[in-house]
């Protein structure tokens, strides 16, 4: 009686285990619901795009100041950075040959000054002899001669003089334009001539500046694209306001117009200038100094998608599309060059009301079905700049 309790006692102990592992082997076997991926529903927006362009600056005027006549520098009458304006004095210059040649053009014009005199008297004495035939018109006609090249000689005494003033005039050097004077090598008694290798100084004119920058020839095609006109003056002048990014990265407080597209593609570089104006009230802006040219570019109805959401393939760029059923779609998508913050542009492959998955796909594959949760479009796009 025993025995046959203790065997019926083990039978039920291998029955319970053998259930309780069937259990378990049906439960790991259960497939896995969908994982939850978060999604939003694209839609299109007006934005604009920027592109930035290395820049450097130049005032509308740059102009070397160099001496026209040898001599010393006497005196320095300016300092570096100062504000000058039109014909204010800059530098004089020690040079007594000019003043000698100024004294003697002088003396010499007093000189043929008399000469003049005297042979005008003697026009006058011989014409009345000449109408009584005291003498003959021969020596009327000598007088007259001799008149003549004394006024001659007088006017070249004269034009001697006038070179003579305008040699000394050269040793006080004037400021050509209104400007801010750069840097000046020299100092008092320092030698100078109109052969020296570098200038007295450079007066610039920064009341506008010049904003330099390059477009490769890819470019300017894709520039002339986008803006409407038949000629290239008429796309310049649909060419928006453009901004004037600083070295600090700050954006200079007033927009330029750029005014000037060299037509002629340099063939060392493989691109062509543009020039921008920016106005310089406050002389903030300094010529030699570097920036950068931002051009704006308006876009409607843009379909933006952050980078984020895509996937890069191949040289290629694809974003999963939410599908019927919850079923995700691999979809590649085309896009500009330009980007809007951290969003591509897309050209191709999405319209508005198409919902993607944000992020997180790294272990999906084209044709899962996930669990979407979803996100407020406006949330996503919170991130872009205005």
């Amino acid at each position: 009686m025993r025995k046959v309790t203790t065997l019926f006692f083990s039978m039920s102990i291998g029955m319970l285990l053998a259930s309780c592992g069937n259990k378990d082997a049906k439960n790991a076997a259960a497939p896995a619901g969908p994982q939850a991926y978060p999604v939003f529903t694209v839609k299109s927006q007006t934005t604009e795009l920027n592109s930035d362009y290395p820049a450097t600056i130049e005032g509308i005027q740059n102009i070397d100041i160099r001496p026209k006549v040898d001599g010393f520098i006497q005196k320095i009458l300016v300092d570096e950075g100062a504000v000058v304006k039109k014909g204010q004095l800059l530098f004089t210059i020690m040079a007594p040959q000019y003043e000698q040649e100024v004294r003697t053009a002088k003396a010499a014009i007093s000189s043929a000054e008399a000469d003049v005199f005297a042979a005008q008297l003697q026009v006058n004495k011989t014409k009345p002899l000449v109408e009584k035939d005291i003498i003959s018109k021969y020596d009327l006609d000598a007088a007259q001669l001799t008149l003549q090249s004394k006024k001659a000689a007088l006017a070249q005494a004269k034009a001697t003089l006038a070179n003579a003033q305008v040699n000394l005039g050269y040793t006080s050097i004037t400021s050509p334009v209104d400007g801010i004077v750069g840097s000046i090598p020299y100092r008092n008694g320092s030698l100078v001539s109109s052969t020296s290798t570098e200038p007295l100084t450079t007066v610039s004119n920064t009341s506008k500046v010049y904003a330099y920058f390059s477009l490769n020839e890819k470019q300017l095609l894709d520039f002339s694209k986008t803006y409407k006109g038949n000629t290239l003056a008429q796309q310049m002048s649909n060419i928006p306001a453009v901004s004037l990014v600083l070295a600090d990265g700050t954006v200079y407080a007033q927009n330029g117009k750029i005014e000037s597209i060299n037509s002629q593609i340099n063939t060392n570089t493989g691109s062509a200038s543009l020039r921008a104006t920016f106005p310089n009230p406050v002389a903030l802006l300094k010529s030699g100094g570097s920036a950068s040219v931002r051009i704006p570019q308006h876009v409607e109805n843009a379909i933006l998608v952050p980078q984020k959401s895509t996937i890069d393939l191949q040289g290629k760029k694809f974003v999963y599309i939410l599908g019927d059923s919850s079923k995700i779609i691999s979809t590649e998508i085309q896009i500009m060059d330009l980007a809007k913050d951290k969003f591509y542009v897309v050209t191709k492959g999405l319209k508005a009301g198409d919902k993607i998955v944000l992020e997180g796909f790294q272990s999906l594959k084209d044709g899962a079905k996930i669990k979407p949760e979803e996100q407020s479009a406006d949330s996503v796009y919170a991130d872009i700049k205005k």
